[in-house]
């Protein structure tokens, strides 16, 4: 008997899933197990580049959450609501999901994984993060009897994209974002992306595979990169780094007690493995015991790339259908009960870039030292690397100090008479 899906959404990624299950030849034979049952749109007049039976479609949404017949609900609306109510009431109903929806279960994991696993129904989300990277199911399973050190991960490409034509080209962000809008790689209203809210919503997704707990999404630092300048680019090039950004967990301490999970603007060193990966593309570097380093690379987002991870997971539940085992495999669900503890920004060791604008006056970057030497901040180097008109510009590279004595340093050296202003400051990794 085949396995009914109800689709949920019939956009860029939808049409791609629905295109490449109908294309079944040389694929895996469990495609030929598979119906597209239902499949719910906002409107039945629009255009489809996909071919769908006129009873397949329909604008009624919660029908599909509630018909009997639906094995897997397939959810590729994205957004908040109604995606997590429409979730759930599949769960509550006793079916499994498919989902690409990375914002929903960020903010909604618990609630949705608790439901899943009382009803013994899988939530599979591959999807989420990395588009057609496989990351999520290595997580559970392959990498899954490691201790995970560090997660860190480019999986943003619209922001890798800007930060990609900012460093090839010396153009300005805005230019670049403008350029990026038109070709389709940037939203109307980037600021998901550029704020580093998006990057956000899947480190904490990666974070709760990779440390075996749930993440307060609301306690994950989010940095974009309007603050970024060509200028810094520039200087950073010069000084051996490119600039990324980067979602970042780890362990903070011996005992795992606590995490960083955090996303940000940083320098990366040019011989890092993340240094090269430019444009849209996504990747994400898994350090921990035994393995060593992983990185996994690949297409972060598309129709096609996206629709393979989302095609994947449902052949899994598929396949866990097709079994006799009588409750979900534990290396496929999500049963995380516990939050994990996560320090805030202030509380992180890490290096800092920092760019002054100061008066042309003897002394400056001695008073610069000398401040920064009474918080405990240790400089690695220090550089006058030119004027602005009249203002010189120096620029910093700090050794590891912990981010709350850094910025009691900056609060200090802004009030100082010589310092005209603070224009960027960005971590290094």
């Amino acid at each position: 008997m085949a396995v009914k899906l109800g689709i949920l959404g019939l956009g860029t990624v939808g049409t791609g899933t629905v295109e490449l299950l109908q294309d079944k030849l040389g694929r895996h034979p469990l495609l030929q197990e598979i119906e597209i049952y239902r499949v719910g749109v906002r409107s039945l007049t629009k255009h489809r580049d996909v071919e769908l039976s006129p009873e397949v479609i329909t604008t009624d949404l919660e029908a599909i959450v509630n018909d009997p017949a639906v094995d897997i609900v397939v959810e590729l609306m994205g957004g908040l609501e109604p995606a997590r109510t429409l979730m759930l009431t599949a769960i509550k109903n006793g079916k499994h999901v498919v989902t690409a929806n990375k914002a929903a279960i960020s903010r909604f994991g618990a609630e949705i994984f608790t439901a899943a696993n009382e009803a013994g129904v899988y939530v599979m989300l591959e999807a989420a993060v990395g588009g057609g990277i496989p990351v999520i199911q290595p997580l559970k399973q392959s990498l899954s009897v490691n201790r995970i050190d560090t997660i860190i991960g480019i999986v943003n490409g619209t922001t890798n994209y800007i930060l990609t034509r900012m460093q090839t080209e010396g153009s300005d962000f805005d230019d670049v974002l403008a350029d990026a809008q038109k070709l389709g790689y940037a939203e109307a209203d980037p600021t998901a992306d550029v704020d580093g809210l998006d990057a956000g919503d899947k480190i904490s997704i990666l974070a709760s595979l990779g440390f075996d707990g749930r993440i307060n999404r609301d306690d994950v630092y989010c940095e974009g990169i309007r603050q970024v300048t060509k200028t810094d680019i520039a200087y950073s090039a010069k000084l051996g780094f490119v600039i990324k950004l980067l979602g970042i967990a780890q362990h903070l301490d011996i005992d795992n007690s606590q995490l960083s999970v955090r996303v940000h603007p940083t320098l990366v060193t040019t011989n890092h493995p993340l240094a090269s990966i430019n444009g849209v593309y996504n990747a994400i570097l898994v350090e921990g015991q035994p393995i060593g380093q992983v990185m996994l690379f690949g297409p972060g987002a598309g129709a096609g790339a996206t629709a393979s991870a989302v095609a994947s997971d449902i052949l899994n539940v598929v396949a866990a259908l097709k079994t006799t085992t009588p409750k979900p495999n534990p290396l496929l669900a999500c049963s995380h009960q516990h939050y994990c503890q996560i320090a805030p920004i202030s509380e992180l060791v890490t290096r800092f870039y920092a760019r002054f604008l100061s008066k042309d006056q003897a002394g400056v970057i001695g008073k610069l030292g000398t401040c920064f030497g009474n918080y405990g901040v240790s400089l690695e180097s220090v550089v006058q690397t030119g004027f602005q008109g009249e203002l010189a510009e120096i620029v910093v590279v700090t050794h590891d100090v912990r981010e709350g004595d850094f910025r009691q340093a900056l609060a200090e050296i802004q009030g100082m008479e010589s310092i005209d202003s603070i224009p960027s400051i960005l971590r290094v990794l």
